[in-house]
């Protein structure tokens, strides 16, 4: 197997790069996390398609940006996170590590960046962040302590916390879409939330799991 094709099949989203920062590959699980398809990033400069932004709003991707200044200088990049957009204008943040590959296309140098999709963890961090600033306050209404969740529930509960959606909880347990989204409302009464990333920070907070 070439080079080419182990990045293509690779579960993480690969864009390889050349020292000019045009995009060269681009992979089914880039399309899948940002939306593009290869035919439309290939040829383009890696800064137009990720614009990406630290978590206070500074830009990281500009033409020269640091991680092409350090791989110049043959200084090793650490894995960092990053605010980007789909194609479709959602906002998401993905975990990018850096390889740099000598003479892997035509002998010149090509850089290769593999990055996931760390958005629900984000948005879980920013929930749990808002929680903890938050002056306590008499909750509207409790939560049904005297209904404990039952193992499915908790099973269910386990799932949301490692960001399974309905289809993917459905099939790791054996049961219907809709005997989930049941189980995941009377969760919600339970806890005396309102949303997945809600249970999902109670359960956190309050070592149900």
């Amino acid at each position: 197997m070439d080079l080419d094709e182990l990045l293509s099949n690779t579960a993480d989203g690969v864009c390889a790069i050349t020292t000019e920062g045009k995009i060269t590959l681009w992979n089914r699980s880039a399309e899948k996390i940002l939306g593009y398809t290869a035919r439309e990033v290939v040829g383009r400069a890696c800064c137009d398609v990720f614009v990406g932004r630290d978590a206070t709003g500074n830009r990281l991707c500009y033409r020269g940006c640091h991680i092409q200044t350090l791989v110049k200088m043959g200084e090793p990049v650490q894995h960092f996170e990053m605010a980007t957009r789909t194609k479709g204008g959602k906002p998401a943040w993905i975990d990018v590590s850096i390889l740099v590959v000598p003479g892997s296309r035509n002998g010149l140098q090509t850089t290769v960046h593999f990055f996931r999709d760390v958005t629900a963890t984000h948005e879980l961090q920013a929930l749990l962040r808002e929680r903890a600033t938050q002056p306590k306050a008499a909750p509207a209404a409790s939560p049904d302590l005297s209904s404990p969740l039952t193992r499915r529930e908790i099973e269910i509960l386990r799932l949301m916390t490692g960001g399974a959606n309905t289809k993917v909880m459905a099939d790791r347990l054996h049961v219907s879409p809709a005997t989930v989204r049941n189980h995941v409302q009377n969760i919600f009464g339970k806890l005396g939330v309102h949303s997945r990333l809600e249970a999902v920070a109670h359960a956190t907070t309050n070592g149900l799991l």
